[in-house]
């Protein structure tokens, strides 16, 4: 994969020795037919995907306020069969849910085979948020990424395909784009003093960023960092890291896929001749 930055289990991630900023050499035109040949191959993909069911797919998007999570799924998912697709959001915890463990809200809404599963922000916010204001004891949070691993090696184990991408903006991207929703009167709706309270944390947030993303990059749930000031470039490099995950799978879809086809035949043929049979009688 070219355009993302892999995570490599075991490897120490340091978010400022990797450009936001990135193009990949390419210009907006060449990134977006790119984009848009990538974007077809995984159209066909997710059509295998849903009918072969054997695997379910599970994108997990993570970043800071403005990175551009809802932005990379209206664009990269845009093809895709809305039936075969669903997005999940996690807000803050509600009543029920602080009374569960917190892999709980998010265990029920794991795709099942056959379906892609978006999460704008996931379980992640666990040792993210949670760490930066202290809603729970040290100890806890820092349980947590063991927990972690251990949840998505079950998903892993019983046939989900997780792709982890973390949307990497700069401080000053962020500010911008902030400052930018200010001046459109029809997007005010977006506007949050939440999220200027919580750009004053932001080396706080990078530092959570950084031990998540060490400590949570596994070979069987690896993180990609998504370099992701220019808007095009983010679902370019999202759109490759689907890709590449899947194409080793398809070869199992279309074994599913002809086991299946065979059967439907062989049921087809039995049904005409019980058709002909009954004729042949009359």
């Amino acid at each position: 994969m070219h355009y993302a930055h892999t995570v490599i289990p075991g490897t120490q991630v340091r978010l400022r020795d990797i450009d936001p900023d990135a193009s990949g050499g390419l210009t907006k035109d060449e990134g977006r037919e790119r984009f848009a040949s990538f974007n077809a191959t995984l159209d066909a993909m997710q059509e295998e995907l849903y009918a072969a069911g054997v695997h379910a797919l599970l994108l997990i998007l993570q970043g800071m306020d403005t990175a551009g999570k809802d932005g990379a799924i209206r664009n990269v998912m845009h093809n895709l069969n809305p039936q075969g697709c669903r997005v999940e959001s996690f807000k803050v915890p509600t009543e029920e849910e602080l009374a569960h463990d917190f892999l709980w809200r998010v265990h029920k809404v794991v795709p099942r085979k056959g379906m892609v599963g978006v999460f704008n922000r996931s379980h992640y916010e666990d040792v993210l948020v949670v760490r930066v204001h202290s809603l729970v004891p040290e100890h806890v949070w820092r349980a947590r990424y063991d927990q972690i691993n251990a949840f998505e090696r079950l998903l892993t184990d019983t046939g989900t395909i997780i792709v982890k991408c973390f949307l990497h903006i700069s401080k000053d991207e962020q500010e911008k784009r902030l400052l930018a929703r200010e001046q459109d009167v029809t997007k005010a709706w977006k506007l949050s003093a939440g999220d200027w309270r919580e750009r004053e944390r932001w080396d706080e947030y990078m530092a959570a960023y950084e031990e998540a993303l060490t400590r949570c990059s596994t070979e069987y749930a690896p993180w990609y960092i998504i370099p992701a000031n220019r808007k095009w470039y983010r679902d370019l490099a999202i759109s490759e890291v689907l890709v590449e995950t899947l194409r080793p799978y398809r070869d199992d879809w279309q074994r599913a896929l002809d086991a299946m086809s065979q059967a439907r035949l062989a049921e087809l043929k039995a049904f005409r001749h019980q058709q002909t049979a009954g004729a042949t009688r009359l």
